[in-house]
């Protein structure tokens, strides 16, 4: 559909958002503190692991979108190759949710570079399809806010698996994650099912793709997309810095280790209130200043987290609340304007280009939050900074990394977004001139 989709056809669509969410919040948050505290790896050598299979998807990511972009399984470009992955994907995440005892690095590399791939071959496929699904300016923010308000739903799930299961009798960690495997090995294919039964492969003209030297070329002339991606990884460094250290913070620094389940469930619902907030703001304002006015507020509440000592628990509620509500934008607005920045593209080559671009924007997803990992857990190790010791080293360094470097990134993003060149007005002009181009 060009326009737009019917309540139900976004509701298939956003559907797989939700497990696809489950599935990678642990990655990123709860596993570096899980095999790092229950398992026993040094954080160094998890940090390094962890950047090790980020930095594998320098081959795969581009590799798959290119994939995905030139050959045309039976059920099509987009919904037959996230079809063909989801199943991989699942199993590879139960793997690495449940480890065996005495499981070490080497578990950890093969299985994370397992989910890593199973996870690149459905994401990129399955955010093509969305921003094929619509042309309209606003219809894109529709469909990206509807997937990413339910992979904030997946994430608050995710999060409180852990209450579910002392709730039924069942405490600790390791259960907890094993319930969420479970969740995920179920509700993926499912949910993949439902939407390639629900939703249509979008249009494809037939046209012949560039060479790939030539396609690349064309991606590095596409300086709207080189600018949005150049704002994404540092405004995702940003983020990824206190998501990977959330878990340290709010144990250590706040003394609340009890807490961190709850923080978490209130960033991540504040973060589902503000997806619809967010682009209705986009819809007065347009998507890249919203995100600029988002990450603005985000800036001015991350200053304050340095003044919090330990059981400062309202404060940093608070804080949680608004951050959460910047998260919706930096979810719903940047996926929104990057299905723009690719009819730029396609204005150039006569094609459409999804699965390359979004590969490129996976991948920069996925380094950034690697570099918080990679880069966050050696520093506080270099500090002192002892996950399982009761004493105050390295405190100072959790804290500086956990806000005040977010807010310089942050800073720096906004200043390559606020005069983006590709706004409402812009984007109808380059809709109608594609409208001529295509006859």
């Amino acid at each position: 559909m060009r326009a737009g989709l019917t309540r139900a056809s976004l509701a298939a669509y956003a559907g797989p958002a939700l497990p696809l969410a489950a599935l990678t919040l642990p990655l990123y948050v709860i596993l570096p503190t899980f095999y790092a505290e229950s398992i026993g790896l040094p954080l160094a050598v998890v940090g390094t692991i962890l950047l090790a299979v980020r930095l594998a998807d320098a081959v795969s990511d581009p590799l798959i979108g290119l994939l995905a972009d030139r050959y045309r399984p039976p059920l099509g470009r987009r919904r037959g190759w996230f079809l063909a992955a989801c199943l991989p994907a699942a199993l590879a995440a139960y793997m690495i949710l449940t480890p065996p005892e005495g499981a070490g690095g080497g578990y950890l590399l093969f299985w994370g570079l397992a989910l890593s791939l199973g996870y690149t071959a459905s994401i990129i496929p399955y955010t093509a399809w969305g921003a094929e699904l619509s042309d309209d300016y606003h219809g894109r923010s529709r469909i990206a806010g509807a997937r990413e308000g339910m992979v904030l739903v997946g994430t608050l799930i995710a999060v409180s698996v852990p209450a579910i299961a002392e709730a039924l009798g069942a405490p600790g960690q390791a259960t907890a994650l094993k319930v969420l495997a479970l969740i995920i090995v179920v509700a993926l294919p499912v949910l993949t099912l439902v939407a390639v039964w629900r939703l249509p492969e979008p249009r494809y003209t037939g046209a012949a793709l560039p060479p790939l030297a030539d396609g690349l070329r064309q991606v590095a002339r596409n300086r709207p997309f080189v600018r949005l991606l150049a704002a994404f990884v540092l405004n995702g460094f940003a983020n990824g810095l206190p998501a990977t250290l959330f878990l340290f913070f709010v144990a250590r620094a706040l003394a609340a280790p009890q807490m961190q389940g709850p923080f978490l469930f209130l960033y991540f619902l504040c973060g589902v209130a503000g997806v619809p907030l967010w682009l209705a703001v986009s819809r007065r304002i347009g998507k890249h200043r919203a995100w600029c006015v988002a990450m603005l507020g985000a800036c001015a509440v991350f200053a304050l987290v340095p003044l919090l000592g330990s059981g400062d628990l309202a404060g940093f509620a608070v804080i949680c609340v608004l951050t959460g509500l910047a998260l919706g934008a930096d979810l719903a607005l940047p996926s929104a304007i990057q299905a723009d920045v690719i009819d730029v593209d396609r204005m150039a080559t006569g094609t459409r280009r999804s699965g390359l671009y979004f590969a490129l924007w996976g991948l920069a997803t996925k380094l950034s939050l690697a570099l918080a990992v990679g880069l966050a857990f050696p520093l506080l190790e270099l500090a002192g900074f002892d996950p399982a010791a009761a004493d105050t080293i390295g405190i100072g360094a959790l804290v500086a990394l956990y806000a005040v470097v977010p807010v310089t990134l942050k800073l720096t993003a906004i200043a390559l977004m606020w005069n983006f060149p590709l706004g409402a007005k812009e984007h109808a002009e380059l809709t109608a001139r594609l409208a001529r181009q295509t006859g």
